[in-house]
């Protein structure tokens, strides 16, 4: 593709700034647009290691969008925001950060999404590819941005991508060899709006594939099942599923995990040789299992991977114990359906810390699982009051309040006796106190070592 050409940059983030290196580094002209007025423009240009970029905050003019041929648009910012609207009124062409990557980058794609398990499937498939193959890049969602490694890439590399909604917006022609829908649950809807567009944007992943292409997909999620039934889906199905025999695909036989072909059938590892608890991380293997198979690694580089995998860091990750009190850190547990599984996984009596930032969805489910699982729910953020009313009306009271994350484990100290869990799972963003999940987590661990 030829990049000479001008690109708006929105947004000074760490995918704007990666974004805009990309383009730098492919002879493109940039703008960078932020709509925060106070943005460090300083700090803006050191990372980007230029003096003279052009850096626009708060409002853009017609004169200037007139000589921008595409804008890039960071995963954080929405397609109804004011840059946005702007941009397409002027009928410029909008490109997500991965559609950029995919423009400029090489190599065979395995493309993850989901509302819940994305980071523990993408984990572990990139340390099953990294354990067979050097050239392997594990980006997207995870925390390293695809620009960031798109030109180092080759037709030799796998990149194993963990992919957002909000970053499938904006997609083009990005078309993974691999792409996974791993379950599809209310989040997010503050942004989205409803669950049917919500939906739809995920299964956007595949939009592009072609008969070629391989499309894995959760037989025990109806959205994602019949996401086979779309007319615009043309790459090759593979199901998983924890509950049902599959004629083909990956299944459970009693206690082993199993991927059945055509042509074949193959006993992959046995549930008891996981280190990663819950029904969830199940289907997680699943998932990444079916991937590995369909990237052409070996079935024993793949059980190894599988046996020797700890999980990832803020997904029902253990912390530690305390006077015979063991304390779990789940904030990467941002919706209701995430700190279910959470739940889930608890074997002891749990004192649970939650709330956060409001994403307008229903905590009712999420309270129906603490039945003889929930000590006390502690409470704090700005879903406190609306998460505490949910949970008087399903039947729940033992609730406390805190003001901070440091008193809710403070309470849990407290109150906790040996023999029982402190459990870390918000199911709400972190955004009402925190820079994102991982402070929130850090944060978390951190008053558990004190």
């Amino acid at each position: 593709m030829n990049f000479n050409k001008t690109f708006l940059v929105a947004g000074t983030g760490k995918s704007g700034i990666s974004a805009a290196k990309l383009l730098l580094s492919q002879g493109a002209k940039i703008l960078l647009f932020d709509d925060n007025r106070e943005c460090d423009t300083k700090k803006v240009k050191e990372q980007l290691e230029l003096d003279n970029v052009n850096i626009i905050l708060g409002k853009i003019n017609d004169e200037t969008l007139d000589n921008v041929d595409c804008m890039i648009i960071s995963p954080g910012i929405p397609l109804n925001s004011y840059i946005a609207e702007t941009v397409k009124a002027k009928n410029i062409p909008i490109w997500s950060e991965i559609e950029l990557a995919y423009q400029t980058g090489k190599g065979k794609i395995a493309a993850i999404t989901g509302t819940n398990g994305k980071t523990t499937t993408t984990s572990l498939v990139g340390e099953i590819a990294k354990a067979y193959h050097d050239n392997t890049f594990v980006v997207g969602n995870i925390g390293i941005p695809y620009t960031e490694v798109a030109k180092d890439t080759n037709e030799a590399s796998i990149i194993v991508a963990e992919i957002s909604s909000f970053q499938l917006e904006a997609i083009i022609d990005f078309k993974p060899k691999i792409s996974a829908v791993l379950n599809i649950e209310p989040d997010h809807l503050n942004r989205h709006g409803t669950m049917e567009n919500y939906a739809s944007i995920k299964l956007d992943i595949a939009k592009n594939q072609d008969t070629g292409d391989i499309l894995i997909l959760n037989y025990d999620d109806e959205i994602v099942k019949n996401m086979a039934l779309r007319k615009n889906i043309k790459a090759k199905i593979c199901y998983f599923s924890r509950k049902h025999t599959l004629d083909t695909g990956v299944y459970l036989e009693e206690d082993k995990i199993v991927l059945k072909t055509k042509e074949e059938k193959k006993m992959l590892i046995r549930l008891s040789a996981l280190k990663i608890v819950g029904d969830h991380n199940v289907e997680n293997v699943m998932a990444a299992i079916a991937i590995a198979y369909y990237l052409g690694i070996p079935m024993d580089v793949i059980h190894k991977a599988c046996e020797s995998f700890q999980g990832v860091e803020h997904r029902i990750e253990y912390v530690g114990e305390v006077n015979g009190v063991v304390y779990y850190n789940d904030s990467k547990a941002t919706n209701p359906s995430a700190a279910i599984k959470g739940i889930q996984a608890m074997q002891k009596s749990t004192l649970l810390i939650g709330g956060g930032s409001d994403k307008d969805v229903s905590f009712d489910e999420w309270i129906k699982a603490f039945a003889g699982k929930v000590k006390y729910l502690v409470l704090l953020g700005e879903t406190a009051e609306q998460i505490a009313e949910t949970a008087k009306t399903n039947g729940f009271f033992d609730i406390i309040y805190a003001n901070s994350l440091e008193e809710a484990v403070d309470i849990c100290k407290k109150e906790a006796t040996a023999g029982e869990a402190v459990l870390l799972s918000p199911a709400c963003a972190s955004y009402d106190m925190f820079t994102n999940y991982e402070e929130r987590g850090n944060l978390f661990k951190e008053c558990i070592r004190k």
